[in-house]
């Protein structure tokens, strides 16, 4: 009748990881063994565990991530000049402890969203919040919010994000509203937060792109401040298709 109440009153506490330790406990004849303060620091790690799970999949949740992505995953073999280096000094995660951006730039099939998403699923993995959005259905929601009279809570809510990636980068010219509303997004996170910009067209083209030089001035500058650039070079990595197209290996990265 005891172990019933603790049982309860763990569920009560919403202490659900170290309730299902202490059941294991309960059920391993071996945990007799083992000292009151050992078994309480095992029940204690797996409530912590436990928590950190949840965050971790409601972080990733949250992300909206195109794909389900890890650096770990990352295509070293395919040449596109992408360096094991890099990646690997990103996968620290210090360059969103530092608020520097990232810019992704190659052509199509390259492999870009993957990069994007994986990087994201690491910083969720970090602790970080994160959001992806290809940039058209980025604007798309900055224009709802603006016409819905959200627009200040959204930027409020992006201002507070750890690290975004718009995707999809100028494939598309802005209008002089997605601009401004752009800056606005970009002049709260600059020195504060994180952003990633992938694209078709190599960074150096991307002020050309954007149209209105002032405009571009200061997007420009606020997206290269402090940036990590990766450039990749080489062909698609996706399946050429003829016939039925082959089934990509569990883990392994698609071309995006």
């Amino acid at each position: 009748m005891l172990r019933e109440q603790t049982f309860e009153k763990l569920h009560a506490l919403k202490l659900h990881g170290m309730a299902r330790a202490l059941e294991e406990q309960l059920a391993n004849p071996d945990s007799a063994s083992l000292g009151f303060e050992e078994r309480l620091g095992m029940l204690v790690e797996a409530q912590w565990l436990w928590r950190e799970n949840k965050a971790t999949k409601s972080r990733l949740r949250k992300a909206a991530l195109k794909m389900p992505a890890s650096i770990e995953d990352i295509n070293y073999r395919h040449p596109r000049q992408l360096e094991r280096a890099t990646m690997r000094s990103l996968a620290t995660c210090d360059w969103i402890r530092q608020h520097h951006n990232i810019t992704i730039s190659g052509a199509s099939g390259i492999g870009k969203t993957y990069i994007c998403c994986a990087l994201l699923e690491k910083a969720c993995r970090q602790g970080f919040s994160a959001y992806y959005a290809s940039a058209p259905k980025f604007f798309r929601r900055l224009a709802i919010a603006y016409a819905d009279g959200s627009f200040d809570r959204l930027l409020s809510r992006l201002a507070r994000t750890d690290v975004i990636a718009i995707d999809d980068w100028c494939l598309a010219p802005l209008t002089d509203t997605q601009k401004q509303h752009l800056l606005e997004v970009l002049d709260d996170r600059c020195g504060s937060r994180s952003t990633i910009v992938a694209s078709q067209f190599v960074v150096d083209r991307w002020h050309d792109l954007i149209g209105s030089p002032t405009l571009a001035d200061a997007i420009m500058e606020r997206i290269l401040a402090n940036s990590h650039r990766i450039d990749l070079k080489g062909e698609s990595m996706r399946p050429v298709k003829r016939g039925l197209k082959p089934e990509p290996k569990s883990g392994e990265e698609e071309g995006a």
